[in-house]
C-alpha cells in the first residue's frame, strides 16, 4: 500500500487538483506546511510564509486561470524530499492573467505554454514551489 503522505507526486497531484480543478484556495493550502513558499520566477511574483503565498493564491493564481486550462504532463523526477515536475499549461487567453502575462489584455488567442515545477516537501506537504 502506498502512503499518499510520502507519495511525493500523489501529494504534488493534490496541490495541482485543488489549484486547477477544484480552484480552492484552503484547499490548497491544506496541502502545504505552515510556512511555504512560492515563486514564480518569469514575472517575479508569489509569496513567502502562509499568509503571502494564501493571498497571492487568492488574488492572482487559483481561480484566476480561464476555463479552458488544461495540463499536460512531460515528466516527472522524483527525489526523497523534492520532485521536478516538466508540463504544458494549455489555455485560451479570454480573462486578464496577471501571472502569467502581466499588464496583457486578453488577446482571445490559445496558448500552450511549457512550464517546470521544482517542488520541495516536508512532512508529507509542500513548502515550496519555483515555477519556471
Amino acid at each position: 500500500m502506498i502512503d499518499k503522505a510520502n507519495d511525493l507526486g500523489a501529494v504534488f497531484d493534490e496541490h495541482m487538483r485543488c489549484e486547477f480543478v477544484l480552484r480552492d484556495v484552503e484547499a490548497t493550502m491544506r496541502t502545504m506546511t505552515a510556512s511555504p513558499h512560492l515563486t514564480h520566477v518569469p514575472t517575479l511574483t508569489g509569496g513567502v510564509g502562509w499568509e503571502e503565498v494564501r493571498n497571492y493564491y487568492h488574488e492572482h493564481f487559483v481561480g484566476h486561470w480561464p476555463a479552458d486550462t488544461k495540463i499536460i504532463p512531460i515528466s516527472r523526477t522524483v527525489g526523497t524530499d523534492q520532485l521536478v515536475d516538466e508540463f504544458v499549461v494549455c489555455f485560451t487567453h479570454d480573462i486578464p492573467m496577471d501571472t502569467m502575462l502581466p499588464g496583457v489584455a486578453p488577446t482571445g488567442k490559445y496558448v500552450e505554454l511549457p512550464l517546470v515545477a521544482v517542488v520541495k516537501f516536508e512532512g508529507g506537504k509542500v513548502v515550496h514551489e519555483h515555477i519556471y
